[in-house]
């Protein structure tokens, strides 16, 4: 599915440089650093919890909301910060290797959000998006770090991550083992989809060598992680930017899906009497050195939940509207995109 495109250089070789996205980079100070944040921003997710609500939870959750996100507001709270209390809240302490005790302790013991978790999932992380809270960081980090309002805005990672995508060349497809056998094959061709664009800097000059790391679900709202019948890392790949900025491959349009409701942060959800309906969106992170990583989406427009998003994530600058594209036998669609990053 996609062909190659004219003129655009394709390169496999492995990053050399270790990205965490939107953290605050060692050595940077933001202490008493003040940033202005949507004031509106905490009120939607209280607002967003329905009429079927636990009572009592109804009752207390709007003082939870507001104590939690003013705690991260007053301290500038970073996503590089939070993400490590997210490890810290789930995963297991396990003995010092140095220590003999006799007996030994018990094996370490995971409360019901660790007991969800592993290397595919994170549902602390999933948690603190129904609360709004990694949207709020994010939003907290992104202006910490901004050099420039020509920036790209940022988005939320995400529980379902992962780092190790491989490197394709420019112009091919994310999309592996699609045959007629599979059930949402046709979905897949109606949705098939062409993206392109230029990862520039704040001046307008296009980087090369820029990394576009790219990932979405599965026609049926479900990552490659979460199904057992699609291929490893499908709807995942990591390009290289051409001399020109140049990034392009082949894709799908994206499909609303809910959150996995099968844990403990759907347990909440139910019990706010709240859906759990993210509206379809691409994922991206975009690195390149001398310039700060950014982690985003892009969300179709003609999704009905970019209004009512269940992760508070979608910003109006990062709802984007396909094109139908002509003459091109692995597209129906096509988006054009440029992202913008600041420098370090």
């Amino acid at each position: 599915m996609g062909q190659m495109i004219p003129d655009l250089a394709a390169t496999s070789r492995a990053s050399t440089t270790k990205i965490k996205p939107n953290g605050i980079p060692n050595g940077i100070n933001t202490a008493g650093k003040k940033c202005q944040h949507d004031p509106t921003f905490t009120q939607k997710v209280i607002a967003a919890t329905g009429p079927n609500a636990n009572p009592r939870l109804a009752q207390i959750f709007p003082s939870l909301v507001r104590h939690l996100h003013d705690f991260a507001r007053e301290v500038n709270l970073t996503v590089g910060e939070w993400s490590t209390a997210v490890d810290f809240v789930w995963l297991p302490r396990l003995p010092n290797p140095t220590l003999s005790l006799t007996p030994p302790p018990p094996p370490p013991q995971l409360n019901d959000c660790g007991k969800m978790s592993s290397d595919r999932r994170n549902e602390t992380q999933l948690l603190c998006d129904i609360l709004g809270l990694e949207s709020l960081v994010d939003e907290i980090t992104s202006k910490q770090l901004a050099t420039s309002t020509t920036q790209t805005p940022s988005a939320i990672l995400g529980p379902f991550y992962r780092s190790d995508a491989p490197f394709l060349p420019n112009g091919t497809s994310i999309v592996q083992g699609l045959s007629p056998s599979v059930s949402w094959y046709e979905k897949a061709l109606e949705d098939s989809a062409f993206l392109s664009g230029k990862v520039l800097s704040t001046d307008g000059k296009p980087i090369e060598n820029a990394v576009v790391d790219v990932w979405h679900t599965a026609p049926n709202g479900l990552y490659e992680q979460q199904d057992s019948d699609q291929p490893e890392m499908n709807f995942r790949g990591r390009f290289r930017t051409d001399q020109q900025g140049r990034y392009a491959l082949y894709a799908l349009r994206p499909v609303p899906y809910p959150i996995p409701d099968d844990g403990p942060a759907g347990r909440l959800l139910g019990l706010l009497d709240r859906h759990p309906n993210r509206p379809g969106h691409i994922h991206f992170i975009v690195s390149a050195e001398g310039h700060r990583a950014l982690t985003t989406q892009l969300y179709d427009s003609r999704d009905r939940w970019v209004d009512d998003d269940a992760v508070f994530a979608v910003k109006d600058e990062l709802v984007v509207r396909f094109e139908p594209r002509e003459g091109d036998p692995g597209a129906r669609w096509e988006l054009g995109y440029d992202f913008i990053l600041g420098r370090c």
